[in-house]
């Protein structure tokens, strides 16, 4: 691998705890039993972060993402001391985007203020329903009343930048119903919107106990139908589930698509670092649980760790790439991956003929239509490169 440029950085944090965990979630979540000693685990986040240093010295930060698990449950002091170790650490961007993730049921003004003087300049709200009913379904702790106060908050405390997570196709929703989130969402003019169908993933309840949901033709109908509104309302459809305004996207989630690097700190998270010198990139994976996590940064465990091959290499930035619904310059393959794009023409080949991709003069790679409606076909189809 060949790299002739440095990949843009960005850092995500894991906070894991939750109230309690969704049906449907399969994330690295853990729900609250005893009280979080957030200083032990923020001391843990401090302390691996301090071990990467050598290896992304030099290099800024240009976005930071806490997930989880329920970030919002994190205190503003323990964020603000985290931020500020990483700021003394790293060098941040002078446009740094700053995202935490909440839940309506665990904020409020005062938390929201206090986020925001700590530096957060973004949330993602999980909302997934203005409707008491299915939220009620989704195993949500929060109403949709506190989903309203909760946006109304956010934007008192000053946050001009903040996404709204919504889900479709849930138990029993009618067209109208999804219809109707959807434009609840829009009347608070979020920057960013999330749009993405319940799915039932492996080894979560609804996994083992499906709910009755709607059918896959009424799934798309939804979809299209809810395209339609958020598309009226002026937003871009810049990703699979991702709309923005103008020149509003989500720049952490950008970094992931375009296959940019990565520090992943805390429990179970997962961690991508190119080494340009070495022509190598290696992925990080720390312990699931917390405790181990913490326990792991005592005893300087580094995780798991492993260079990537490059077929695995190739494989990874299509499944990202190929997700921009606008497409990507093919050169962004070769800076991303250190590949040439020799590696890939054969593939590329044969998935225009089969009406899949388009790639135009100016050497621009987007999926068409059909290759939407099977994006899974056409990322698999780079498995054996």
């Amino acid at each position: 691998m060949n790299f002739t440029q440095p990949l843009p950085l960005s850092l995500y944090v894991h906070y894991p705890w939750c109230v309690q965990k969704c049906p449907y979630c399969d994330f690295n979540s853990h729900t609250l039993k005893t009280e979080i000693n957030e200083t032990a685990y923020i001391d843990a986040l401090i302390t691996q972060l301090e071990r990467i240093l050598p290896q992304v010295w030099g290099r800024p930060i240009k976005s930071i993402f806490f997930g989880g698990g329920t970030p919002s449950l994190i205190s503003e002091e323990g964020l603000n001391r985290f931020l500020s170790q990483a700021r003394a650490l790293l060098g941040f961007s002078p446009e740094i985007e700053i995202t935490l993730e909440a839940n309506p049921g665990t904020v409020d003004f005062e938390k929201f203020a206090g986020f925001y003087q700590a530096g957060v300049n973004r949330l993602s709200m999980g909302i997934q329903s203005f409707d008491d009913e299915k939220l009620k379904a989704l195993g949500r702790i929060h109403s949709a009343d506190e989903a309203h106060k909760a946006i109304e908050a956010a934007k008192s405390a000053g946050f001009k930048n903040f996404n709204l997570d919504l889900m479709f196709a849930l138990p029993n929703q009618s067209l109208e119903q999804a219809i109707s989130d959807v434009e609840q969402a829009l009347s608070y003019q979020p920057p960013h919107l999330s749009h993405y169908q319940l799915t039932l993933e492996p080894n979560t309840p609804f996994y083992k106990n499906p709910p009755v949901l709607p059918n896959d033709d009424l799934a798309w109908e939804f979809q299209q139908a809810c395209q339609d509104k958020i598309a009226q309302a002026g937003y871009e459809h810049y990703e699979v589930s991702a709309y923005a305004q103008k020149g509003r996207v989500c720049l952490h989630n950008v970094n992931y698509w375009q296959f940019g690097d990565y520090i992943g700190l805390g429990a179970g998270a997962h961690g991508k670092i190119t080494m340009a010198p070495e022509g190598r990139i290696f992925r990080t994976q720390m312990p699931a649980s917390p405790g181990g996590y913490v326990e792991a940064m005592k005893q300087q465990n580094a995780g798991r760790t492993h260079w990537l091959e490059e077929g695995d290499a190739i494989f990874e930035f299509m499944l990202n790439a190929l997700r921009l619904q606008q497409g990507f310059d093919l050169q962004l393959f070769s800076l991303r991956t250190g590949l040439p794009t020799s590696v890939i023409e054969k593939t590329l080949l044969d998935l225009q003929e089969q009406g899949f991709i388009t790639l135009n003069e100016e050497q621009c790679l987007k999926l068409t239509a059909k290759g939407q409606q099977y994006l899974n076909d056409v990322v698999g189809a780079f498995l054996a490169e």
